[in-house]
């Protein structure tokens, strides 16, 4: 199993509890994605809306496991849809590992523009912290808060500050 590079504590799970960015309807997020259309998602249900609206990320994390139970199969056909390359990595709840904060940064870094699934066996959660850090400046990180909306996080230098502020405490 690859090694730990960041563990979550319980005063920072109650802090990412809130949105790191701004939280929106399905609806807004939508519409705010045609002004801005280079994304990536972190989730299974924001991504399966998006593909469900013909939007494709630059790159999504997704686990198959929505609310801790695994999504219906045609969410999971349809996701399994997407990509030109797959890659699968491990990663236990409440951790980031070393191989999925260098896939995310890889995919973030990559100038080949090909769309790539990021498989998670375990859990995708806080894939959106090395998502936001990592993101070129013209890209919006995209991922659910479950039962409140969906987070929309323009990457700008003060939301990779909140992030590396995050990732200190861990």
């Amino acid at each position: 199993m690859p090694s730990v590079k960041y563990t979550l504590t319980e005063q920072l799970r109650t802090i990412l509890k809130k949105p790191l960015g701004f939280l929106y309807t399905e609806a807004q997020v939508l519409s705010y994605i045609q002004q801005h259309p280079h994304v990536i998602s972190i989730g299974d249900e924001i991504t399966a809306t998006l593909l469900t609206n013909n939007i494709s990320p630059l790159f999504c994390v997704i686990d198959f496991i929505s609310k801790r139970k695994e999504i219906a199969e045609s969410k999971k056909s349809l996701i399994k849809s997407y990509g030109t390359q797959v890659i699968c990595v491990e990663n236990p709840p409440g951790i980031i590992t070393k191989e999925l904060w260098s896939v995310i940064e890889d995919a973030c870094t990559r100038q080949d523009q090909k769309s790539i699934r990021i498989e998670v066996t375990g859990e995708e959660d806080l894939a959106a912290l090395p998502a936001i850090l990592f993101a070129p400046a013209n890209v919006t990180i995209i991922y659910g808060l479950p039962d409140k909306g969906v987070v929309v996080v323009p990457s700008t230098e003060a939301h990779k500050q909140k992030v590396k502020d995050i990732l200190s405490e861990m």
